[in-house]
């Protein structure tokens, strides 16, 4: 599998020894190349190309992959589109929302992966033994350069837009020696989004709805509104579902901008999306419509309220289930183009598809979480 570099002898008077300790060595380390047009592969097994265009290159498919860093969810959901993920996952982080919810229905041994911290360093992950580390872009300059530097594998993913998310999965492809399977994902997704844009064909920019998508919280009994940044999957999602984002020149910076009751009044959206992460949107949804401020709103007095689509995780991140937020979304937002669009039932296509579950596992284990307004 991947190999390591022996450590050279410092000290000059035992130069002649070089010879030998790389003969015991295993072999080359697996070798990454920079993006460049001088950029060129050696012959091996398999080449990796990441995110950030780098090729890494390995004698074989790893075997033992940990994921790390932030942002797990999205890359260990991902992962699991793939038959080889269950055997081959080494070791994980578990964020605020535990994949394991889920995956549990698809791969038992789940929850007998080695769990990291969300701030795990070099140290915890390298006794792992891991083959590759797969982790977010941004998580480079902080835990991947330094895993590097300890000879240790790094492949960088995005997962964040439709186009980013494509592009990643032909990774993770590359990865597992299953580019076939990157390739029936690949066209799942692009059919799916094919669908939506049928049904907005010849949709008006007066025909697109003014919408605001705002996430609700209301931890030790304050409530707190926030929109999505504008860059973001949520955003991009409203927008490829036909309506217009309120939000995006006021949410430019990242992360969730929060925002008052007298901004939204200024924007008075047609239609509001609520998503919430602790809790059923569609009761959310409810207790905004129902809220007495909110009366003035357009939203309000025409009952254009809903609470996100979701199941065990909401719909609308940038996880395996984006397509799904964007088919509930374009009906949500559309429901006279998408009067025969069944969402339920896209959903149990969605997991028969992408991770094998038949209709009776999806009705026992997936119907009973789902939350939002259908």
């Amino acid at each position: 599998m991947k190999k390591r570099h022996c450590p050279l002898p410092l000290a000059l008077t035992v130069l002649m020894l070089v010879g030998l300790l790389l003969g015991a060595c295993n072999g080359a380390s697996p070798r990454v190349t920079e993006p460049g047009p001088t950029a060129a592969s050696s012959d091996t097994s398999l080449v990796v190309t990441d995110t950030q265009g780098r090729r890494i290159e390995f004698d074989a498919p790893p075997q033992r992959i940990v994921v790390a860093g932030k942002s797990s969810l999205t890359i260990i959901d991902a992962l699991y589109l793939f038959p080889e993920a269950g055997q081959r996952l080494a070791g994980t982080v578990i964020g605020r929302q535990d994949p394991g919810d889920f995956l549990r229905f698809v791969d038992p041994s789940f929850q007998q992966k080695t769990v990291l911290a969300v701030d795990a360093g070099p140290e915890q992950i390298a006794p792992l033994k891991p083959d590759v580390v797969i982790m977010r872009s941004f998580m480079a300059e902080k835990l991947g350069r330094p895993l590097e530097q300890l000879d240790i594998p790094v492949v960088y993913v995005d997962l964040e837009t439709p186009q980013q998310y494509l592009r990643d999965i032909g990774t993770l492809g590359q990865l597992f020696a299953n580019e076939e399977r990157a390739a029936e994902i690949e066209a799942y997704y692009r059919g799916r989004m094919a669908d939506v844009e049928a049904g907005l064909q010849g949709l008006s920019e007066e025909g697109r709805p003014r919408t605001l998508i705002v996430q609700y919280s209301d931890q030790g009994g304050d409530l707190a509104l926030s929109v999505p940044s504008a860059a973001w999957l949520q955003t991009m999602e409203t927008e490829l579902a036909g309506g217009t984002p309120v939000w995006k020149e006021a949410a430019q910076a990242g992360g969730w901008t929060v925002v008052n009751l007298e901004q939204i009044a200024a924007w008075n959206p047609a239609k509001v999306i609520v998503v919430s992460y602790k809790g059923d949107s569609a009761e959310a949804a409810g207790r905004l419509r129902q809220a007495p401020e909110w009366q003035a709103l357009d939203a309000a007095q025409q009952g254009e309220i809903y609470g996100f689509g979701g199941d065990i995780f909401s719909w609308d991140q940038p996880d395996p289930r984006w397509i799904l937020g964007l088919t509930w979304l374009a009906k949500t937002l559309h429901p006279e183009r998408f009067a025969d669009l069944d969402v339920i039932e896209a959903a149990s296509q969605f997991y028969n598809e992408m991770y094998g579950l038949d209709e009776a596992t999806f009705q026992e284990q997936i119907v009973p979480h789902l939350r939002g307004d259908f």
